[in-house]
């Protein structure tokens, strides 16, 4: 009844729709487990192809008719389609991708089917995952919901604790973040430089920071109710190769392609030329997941072909460092984590643009007029300009308060990150120690924080 109340804060009439997918896979799994033979596959594609077709109407129609129409009027043809005037149900995508995680896990023998109808909806619309994950799989969740829960001391102090650091990625830093990353993409002409690099790698911290706060705020409410959510982040900026990004970051998502669509596709026991279009279909459709525009299959396929290449460079470069001394190794793997950052904050240009045009203009003119800034930074180090004037002379018309305040967070927060796990060291130190962190950082928010409404980034997918 709570997950109930909370979907339905969006859009009331829209948990009908939810309750359509939940009624199609909860009939289709007790059907799937109880046929024979062909109809086990019938079953299955019925409701697949039936689940889907709500993501694809109120998620990629309106883009597929908008490019049709566009097609339409540059050939000339006298024919177009109306665009539907419907809103998104929030978090669709996450509760789909959940919903058919049962329904092939039945169909592969590895998930018995739920028959208590109220058990299988809490499992699709659990409130704390419902609309940005992790997208959970049944053999993790669905016993959970069997098992008599009580009130544990430590599980929801553990809980309470995620939630504060979630809520301190979210509030402190990501929304902070956002507040100059907001600027410059959404009038990129008039920057150039060093602002669009900044801007760049400040995305790159606050879509981390923004998912990754929420996944640490869900997991850590699901655990004080006694549930155990999986990880969905494992620091992933801190990975030597792209394919060590994508198993820390959506941990749920990656491990999701993987599993149902990578994998059946051949994975990569086949010839190369197939595993190189599995693994440009695979991603492709991640980002096509992520949202209905050419932005979005554009990163998707970048991250696609660098994994291929990545995989030719990497083999290479494994027989170089099995001779290669301690020292060197060392250095080029801090070379091959910049590399990948530098590489992935790259591509969050066309996750984050507006369109692809105005990724393009970014891309363009990120290095225009760079020495110049550059030399700004001389004459600030040598005491010619002030730090107000070399901020007014590199990046005027942006609070100065929050470009500081933004930068020394951002470091902050990878100094944190880059020697230690926070809640680690945190549980290892004294109760004054502990309690003083925990009060800092509601300190840190309150004063830091910005309460403007905004949303999580992944609740629009």
């Amino acid at each position: 009844m709570v997950s109930c109340f909370f979907y339905m804060y969006f859009i009331p009439v829209y948990i009908l729709i939810l309750f359509v997918t939940i009624l199609i896979d909860y009939v289709a799994g007790i059907y799937i487990e109880s046929a024979i033979g062909k109809r086990r596959l019938i079953y299955l594609l019925l409701s697949i192809i039936s689940t889907c077709l709500v993501l694809f109407i109120f998620k990629y129609y309106n883009f597929f008719i908008t490019n049709f129409n566009e097609l339409s009027s540059f050939f000339h043809w006298n024919y177009s389609l109306n665009i539907l005037k419907i809103i998104l149900p929030v978090g669709l995508s996450f509760h789909t991708f959940q919903s058919l995680s049962y329904v092939i896990e039945v169909y592969r023998g590895k998930q018995k089917a739920e028959h208590h109808f109220g058990i299988y909806a809490l499992y699709v619309m659990f409130f704390p995952q419902l609309v940005a994950g992790p997208i959970e799989r049944p053999q993790n969740m669905l016993h959970q919901f069997h098992d008599i829960k009580t009130f544990d001391y430590m599980s929801a102090v553990s809980g309470l604790r995620q939630i504060l650091y979630g809520l301190f990625k979210k509030v402190f830093i990501a929304d902070r973040l956002a507040i100059i990353v907001n600027q410059v993409y959404n009038s990129p002409t008039n920057f150039h430089g060093l602002p669009l690099i900044v801007s760049t790698v400040f995305f790159a911290f606050q879509i981390y920071c923004d998912f990754s706060g929420y996944s640490d705020i869900a997991i850590g409410s699901a655990k004080i109710m006694g549930f155990k959510l999986m990880d969905n982040f494992d620091r992933p900026y801190f990975s030597k190769s792209l394919g060590e990004f994508w198993r820390k970051w959506h941990i749920s998502l990656s491990t999701w392609f993987k599993d149902y669509l990578y994998i059946p596709l051949g994975g990569n026991r086949v010839s190369r030329i197939k595993w190189i279009r599995n693994i440009i279909i695979t991603f492709t459709v991640s980002g096509l997941w992520h949202g209905a525009n050419w932005t979005y299959l554009i990163w998707g396929m970048l991250h696609g072909v660098f994994m291929v290449i990545e995989s030719l460079v990497v083999a290479a470069l494994n027989k170089y460092m099995m001779v290669a001394s301690a020292t060197l190794r060392c250095f080029l793997d801090r070379v091959k984590t910049f590399g990948v950052f530098a590489f992935v904050s790259f591509c969050w240009i066309f996750f984050r643009a507006n369109s692809i045009s105005d990724a393009f203009l970014i891309i363009t003119n990120m290095f225009s007029g760079l020495h110049e800034q550059l030399s700004y930074f001389g004459m600030f180090v040598i005491n010619k300009i002030s730090l107000g004037g070399l901020l007014d002379k590199i990046w005027s018309g942006v609070s100065k308060f929050d470009l500081i305040i933004s930068i020394i967070t951002v470091l902050g927060f990878v100094f944190v990150e880059s020697g230690l796990k926070l809640f680690n060291y945190v549980l290892g130190q004294n109760k004054v120690l502990r309690w003083s962190v925990y009060y800092i950082a509601i300190i840190l928010i309150l004063l830091f924080g910005v309460f403007d409404n905004a949303q999580f980034i992944y609740f629009q997918f």
